[in-house]
Formats: C-alpha cells, sequence, structure tokens
C-alpha cells in the first residue's frame, strides 16, 4: 500500500507542479523549445487525453464524470490486488493509471475555480474560445466546478516532412509523428496500460479455479 501511495502522489506532484508552472508562466500556444523534437508547447485541452474533444460542454461535463466514475472503479480494483498480494507489477501499472486519472481530474474539477482565464465554450458559436496574456492563480476563476480544462505541454515531433509517394493514401503529404500534445498525467496512464499489455501474466494473478465437491 505504502509504495502503491509514494508512486501515485509522486506522479500527481510531478504533473501538478508542472501544469501550475506552465499555466502560470505561458501564454497560450507560447513555445520553449529545448530541442528539435522536444518542444514545451502550452495549450489547453477540453477534451479527453492526447487533446481529443468530444460533444462540447455537455460532452466536457460528461467526460469528467466519467473519469471520477473511473477513478472509483480503478481504486477499487488496486485495493484489491493489494489485499491479495499481487505482485508489484501489476500494481505498479494500475497506480499509473489512476495517478493519471486523478491528475487530470484535477484539472477539469478545479482549475476553473483557482484560475482567472482558460478557455471557455461559446454556445452560439459552439467552439471553445482562447484567451489572452498570462493566467493568474488567484481564484477568480473562469469555468464551474468540473469545466476546467487540462494543461498539456509536452510536444515531441520525432519526425516531420513529407512522405514517400508510394505510401497509399497519404503518399506525398506532410506527416508529424508524435503530433499530439500531452501531460504528466497522460504518459502515466499510457505506461499503466503498456505494462498491463506486455507483462499481463507476469502483473497479475491468475484466478484460483473453483473446486466443485462431487
Amino acid at each position: 500500500m505504502k509504495r502503491s501511495l509514494f508512486i501515485i502522489l509522486l506522479v500527481l506532484i510531478i504533473d501538478q507542479a508542472l501544469k501550475v508552472w506552465i499555466k502560470t508562466s505561458f501564454y497560450l500556444g507560447e513555445d520553449l523549445r529545448i530541442t528539435d523534437w522536444f518542444i514545451i508547447h502550452f495549450t489547453e485541452n477540453p477534451g479527453m487525453a492526447f487533446g481529443l474533444e468530444w460533444g462540447g460542454l455537455w460532452g466536457k461535463l460528461g467526460l469528467s464524470i466519467f473519469r471520477l466514475i473511473a477513478i472509483i472503479g480503478i481504486t477499487w480494483w488496486l485495493r484489491n490486488l493489494i489485499r491479495h498480494n499481487n505482485p508489484f507489477l501489476g500494481i505498479l501499472a494500475v497506480s499509473l493509471v489512476l495517478a493519471g486519472a486523478l491528475g487530470n481530474l484535477l484539472d477539469s474539477a478545479f482549475y476553473g475555480l483557482l484560475f482567472d482565464r482558460g478557455l471557455t465554450f461559446d454556445t452560439e458559436a459552439h467552439q471553445w474560445l482562447g484567451y489572452t496574456g498570462v493566467a493568474q492563480l488567484n481564484g477568480e476563476g473562469y469555468a464551474a466546478p468540473m469545466l476546467g480544462n487540462v494543461v498539456d505541454m509536452l510536444y515531441f515531433p520525432l519526425y516531420n516532412g513529407y512522405l514517400p509517394d508510394w505510401i497509399p493514401f497519404w503518399g506525398g503529404d506532410y506527416f508529424v509523428f508524435f503530433r499530439p500534445i500531452f501531460n504528466i498525467a497522460d504518459a502515466s496512464i499510457t505506461a499503466g496500460f503498456v505494462l498491463m499489455l506486455l507483462f499481463q501474466k507476469r502483473a497479475f494473478h491468475k484466478p484460483e479455479p473453483r473446486h466443485i465437491e462431487p
């Protein structure tokens, strides 16, 4: 239990510290180029991980509620794994997923209340509107609870250029890999799922077969 809590708290602290620094230091869309393939690019995400969006304002509210329900379910799963002495690899994987889900939920639940500006949804134009200047952590608020936006900043364009003409469908098009911009919470969720997929047999106990008396 202690190791699991340490992992979750460590991911949350790093994730939230980076997000608060980015949001209070960068204007929306600002870049900090570390290398050609590693760029800090501040953007806000009203939807799912890696910049995916769904359903406008009601879709965002539904997504936040879904995150909360998922966190309750993952917490229950992690508790059972610990109680049944599951291998640490499985506990690590689920802890990473839970930490990432919690990190993005904190943004949705509280950032709209704590910061003075963020993306807002225009119901007439049916689109999310940006803002100018740098946000302040002053409690003025820009959105209701569960309607805050997730802060993303990690951008790794490992390859960018025109694809060879012989490639079907996309040949000759300009291509960037990896295009999505994400955060530490997204990376934690992805790492957890990758561990589950790669080490499923080692990470989780097989259910014991039930013995039925004749």
